[in-house]
């Protein structure tokens, strides 16, 4: 008799343990009774009916899920390497449990899916130079995907795209091509514009006979001021000193030399 009514307040304390149910801040509780959704529950202290009510956990916080390296064809006919991570929370926990079996994997294979289908649509250059673009595009569409599953897609991130030894070569020749184009463009911009300068120069000296005077024996100063001992001989056109020699009279008595 004692061992029977021992038996039995060990069931009914196990009842009632199984019945009591703690949920920290960041987990919800989706109540089923007798298999249909009655409710969702917490945080704090939850009380069950044995046997006929159930409940399953389901954490808030946001997840950090890594999607493996898929293999891409980009629109140029390129294959690349890429990964991606992909952080998402639910919003709405009984969505999460009543509308897809697993949400976590579910949402891992869309996530692979997707990363293939609009890395396809972009080159090469701009899978590796428009990254911010392609994440807002890849995080919009999971998140309008996974919305019936009551999860909210906070951010995708492209890690890596790997290349081939060959593509890297490529690309490398190409930027250093494109380094030599641009070299020459700026070349030929500093030609062109110390030719219009120099054209400029040439017109003001011609229109002032005494400055081109000048910027000869400048020039001539400039060659004998080098440091070096050396004999430099210049044929002097009379049509240079001519100015020269006529303003000096001029200026001496305002006669001219016969």
């Amino acid at each position: 008799m004692f061992g029977f009514m021992g038996v039995l307040v060990l069931l009914v304390a196990f009842l009632l343990f199984s019945s009591i149910k703690v949920l920290p801040e960041y987990q919800r509780g989706v109540v089923l009774t007798l298999g249909r959704y009655t409710g969702t529950k917490g945080p704090g202290l939850i009380l069950l009916v044995p046997v006929v009510q159930r409940m399953l956990r389901v954490d808030l916080r946001i997840m950090v899920m890594d999607v493996p390296p898929q293999d891409v064809i980009s629109r140029d006919n390129v294959s690349v390497r890429v990964n991606a991570v992909v952080y998402f929370r639910v919003v709405e926990p009984d969505k999460a449990v009543l509308q897809v079996s697993d949400f976590y994997q579910a949402t891992s294979q869309l996530a692979q899916t997707r990363l293939r289908s609009v890395l396809g649509q972009h080159e090469l250059d701009e899978i590796l130079s428009q990254r911010e673009s392609i994440n807002q595009t890849l995080q919009g569409i999971l998140d309008e995907a996974t919305d019936p599953w009551g999860i909210k897609v906070a951010n995708v991130e492209i890690k890596d795209v790997d290349l081939n030894d060959t593509m890297v070569r490529a690309i490398a020749r190409q930027a250093e091509a494109e380094r030599e184009r641009r070299a020459k463009v700026i070349h030929a911009d500093g030609e062109m514009q110390a030719s219009e300068k120099l054209r400029d120069a040439a017109q003001m000296l011609s229109q002032q006979p005494q400055a081109l005077q000048l910027r000869y024996l400048q020039t001539l100063a400039d060659m004998s001021s080098n440091g070096k001992s050396s004999t430099i001989v210049f044929p002097l056109p009379l049509d240079l000193i001519k100015p020269l020699m006529e303003a000096l009279p001029q200026k001496l008595g305002g006669t001219r030399p016969d």
